[in-house]
């Protein structure tokens, strides 16, 4: 097994995800290489089209979702039907390029947001993702 195949399989072992071979080759191209990146299901389908994989796009849709429910991704939309998903989960911003439909993280220590309202009773703030839309001038 490559070391990116070897790392794909301890990031899924890490959200307690089963490693079935199409789950580590997305995850391969998606960590393998241990940089953070945006991904739509469009664009890891072409990913894995063109590193030579048999996966269909429904596959993927099924797997960046399973492997958001497990924590692995952070899952960033952009509008109602555009969703990318984010290798980084930790806390932070975005910039979204409508131009060009391009995803990239903002510096986490320039955006505070404060002053949140108060969560319905029996609920709590689980998250805030932060989208900071920019367009060419």
């Amino acid at each position: 097994m490559t070391e990116a195949k070897q790392t794909g399989a301890r990031w899924l072992e890490s959200g307690g995800v089963r490693p079935t071979r199409q789950r580590v080759t997305l995850a391969k191209l998606l960590v393998g290489d241990g940089q953070h990146r945006h991904v739509t299901a469009e664009s890891l389908f072409d990913a894995a089209r063109s590193s030579g994989e048999r996966v269909s796009l429904a596959t993927v849709y099924n797997t960046l979702r399973a492997f958001s429910d497990a924590g692995l991704l952070r899952e960033i939309t952009v509008n109602g039907s555009k969703s990318y998903f984010d290798t980084n989960t930790t806390n932070h911003a975005h910039f979204y390029c409508g131009d060009n439909d391009a995803l990239s993280d903002a510096d986490a220590g320039e955006v505070r947001v404060s002053n949140l309202p108060e969560p319905p009773e029996g609920t709590e703030i689980d998250r805030v993702d932060v989208v900071i839309r920019l367009r060419k001038v």
